[in-house]
């Protein structure tokens, strides 16, 4: 398993800087680093091919060419100063397992390795881009309008990749076309490491509800204008930051989490009190109805601080997707791979979205989780070891050999 730790520290190249890795989608290092495994799929034998909103289908044949397709894939795209193993785990060693099929001999099913796009919402604010759209659940109109940091466009940021917004609908793929759809990926949690347990199998995945909050305050003299007359947006997006905490809180039990992970405040200097704050809120859980109180909770307390505060407040819902319950089937099989292989494993909810939610709308999907160390993921110091990394890709050629003989 040498080259698998190689090829990742190789995918690192791209897009490394002073603090971990910035491979956001769809700019060179992104690219870059795909050309590079999709050279490494050719060179093991696999047809490749790209489509219209970048994804990249490497595909094995099996004996029935015209059965579904057994897949397997992750990504490449990084948060900015983020690490090596996210999504890249899941793509080398989609690639490892798949070399491992080929050498045991001829399979019924093909096999497939997808590089999703932009499964980071980094760049556009939208997640999971490319694996929505296979599922035919592109949202067209809002990505039309989606715009980087730079204020570059969607649609123009894929022309300029050879690729074609207008195309997208072609994109997606039928019920039936796939016949199971497995992702490995590091846990990003701390449950595997703290306790000793090689695999974790998946059984749901939450799915975010994002939110933006636009804060209207008096910007005015820092030094002229009394405390008790001040209309000061900052003062008021502390205590909505303190209110979606508490809120959050009280829904822990139930497994459902919210942050404010993005602030912006005008004008932003030291002698003005703030006259306005954008913020962005990220709830997250496996419990849609828990999702939904917590939602309708931090709309009300949001409210009533608005109020008192005298500074209007707007809140626009970005997104907001349900919780996912993987396939029992698929489960099942992955629960099985483990006894065979003597590894150790539990049974855990992934607390962060994946392209495996998305294709679980067209195909019996499943998660093979590793562990990471202190949980830590989105961030340099992410690691997974290499004895993980191995245990994880050898369930997961089990997996897709029982899936695809």
């Amino acid at each position: 398993m040498d080259w698998v730790n190689e090829t990742i520290e190789r995918i690192a190249q791209w897009g490394k800087g002073e603090q971990g890795v910035t491979r956001l989608a769809y700019t060179t290092a992104d690219l870059q680093a795909r050309e590079y495994i999709m050279g490494l799929m050719r060179e093991a034998g696999l047809v490749v091919r790209v489509d219209q909103i970048g994804n990249v289908i490497g595909r094995m044949d099996g004996t029935a060419p015209n059965a579904p397709a057994v897949v397997t894939g992750s990504h490449l795209d990084t948060v900015p100063e983020g690490g090596k193993y996210d999504g890249v785990v899941g793509v080398v060693g989609g690639l490892a397992a798949i070399k491992e099929l080929k050498a045991r001999g001829p399979l019924t099913h093909p096999v497939e390795l997808i590089i999703f796009a932009a499964e980071e919402s980094s760049r556009f604010g939208f997640a999971t881009m490319g694996s929505k759209a296979m599922v035919g659940a592109a949202n067209l109109l809002a990505w039309s309008k989606a715009r980087d940091q730079e204020g570059n466009s969607f649609p123009d940021v894929l022309k300029r990749c050879g690729l074609d917004f207008e195309a997208l609908s072609g994109v997606s793929r039928s019920p039936g076309e796939i016949k199971a759809f497995v992702e490995l990926h590091i846990e990003q949690g701390p449950v595997l490491e703290k306790e000793g347990v090689q695999i974790g199998i998946v059984g749901a995945i939450a799915a975010p509800t994002r939110l933006k909050i636009t804060i209207k305050g008096t910007a005015a003299h820092s030094g002229t204008t009394p405390m008790d007359q001040r209309q000061d947006a900052l003062v008021s997006a502390a205590m909505v930051i303190l209110a979606v905490q508490e809120v959050a809180s009280e829904q822990s039990h139930k497994g459902t989490v919210g942050t404010v992970g993005a602030i912006k405040v005008y004008p932003n200097v030291m002698n003005v009190i703030p006259g306005r704050v954008e913020m962005w809120v990220d709830i997250r859980g496996v419990d849609h109805e828990s999702i939904i109180e917590t939602l309708q909770d931090i709309k009300d307390a949001v409210s009533t601080i608005a109020e008192a505060q005298e500074t209007p407040v707007a809140i626009e819902v970005l997104s907001s997707d349900k919780p996912v319950q993987l396939h029992s089937d698929v489960i099942e099989v992955i629960e099985t791979a483990c006894r065979k292989l003597g590894v150790s494993y539990r049974h855990i909810n992934s607390g962060a979205g994946h392209d495996a939610m998305n294709i679980a709308q067209i195909a019996p999907s499943g998660m093979i989780f590793i562990p990471c160390a202190n949980g830590i993921s989105h961030n340099p110091d992410e690691y997974a070891s290499p004895q993980d990394i191995e245990a994880g890709i050898r369930v997961l050629t089990e997996v897709l050999y029982e899936l695809a003989k």
